[in-house]
């Protein structure tokens, strides 16, 4: 048995239907929808159902408590931004590292603050769920996109291309905790967004001369 640390965030089991997929989905966003309304404080298992249209019975099947909910439906928010991420580094393959910058960054702002109360409310939930090692993990396959991306670069890397992608996703990290943190995240996006396009494009152009 693991321990119990590990298996409060563990969820029951995985959907293995299309019906049971959709009830999965559905639990995960009456999740964020109670914590933006509510907060996570006093998000229950209770509410999550009612908000879902299931039985607690059902929510039980596949999320042991609240904290295998939160964990649950940060992952699918991280998930999500990892895959945009990787659409535009597929999509860039080949091109100049200007036109890279400019698509990855706004790949990974866009899918991020997508709903910006969303990403707010899970922010301040993840160190509650063990939101780093969830975060780690995006973080790999986001570097592997980026590091296959710039390998194709039509001028050269001339530097570490692994360090080049860690540096670039450090800045992104950076920025999107100032915009998680600040009082108005969607007034200030654009202005941060075209910033760190500039930085990160005159950046990777050095890196290839």
């Amino acid at each position: 048995m693991p321990p119990r640390s590990t298996a409060v965030l563990t969820p029951r089991k995985s959907p293995v239907q299309a019906r049971s997929a959709a009830s999965v989905d559905a639990i995960l966003d009456a999740t964020i929808q109670v914590l933006v309304a509510a907060g996570k404080e006093r998000l229950t298992t209770t509410r999550v159902a009612a908000r879902a249209g299931v039985s607690i019975g059902t929510l039980y099947q596949y999320f042991p408590n609240k904290s295998a909910l939160l964990r649950a439906a940060l992952k699918r928010h991280l998930e999500q931004i990892a895959g945009a991420v990787e659409r535009a580094c597929h999509e860039q393959k080949g091109n100049g590292v200007q036109d890279m910058a400019a698509a990855v960054i706004t790949a990974f702002l866009r899918a991020k603050m997508r709903n910006g109360k969303t990403s707010v409310a899970l922010y301040s939930a993840s160190s509650d769920v063990d939101g780093a090692r969830i975060a780690k993990q995006i973080e790999k396959r986001v570097n592997r996109a980026v590091v296959e991306m710039l390998e194709t670069a039509r001028r050269p890397i001339t530097r570490d291309v692994g360090l080049v992608a860690s540096m670039l996703q450090s800045v992104l990290g950076g920025i999107s905790r100032r915009l998680l943190e600040c009082d108005d995240p969607e007034r200030q996006f654009d202005a941060l967004h075209e910033e760190v396009i500039f930085i990160m494009r005159v950046y990777l152009e050095a890196c290839t001369s």
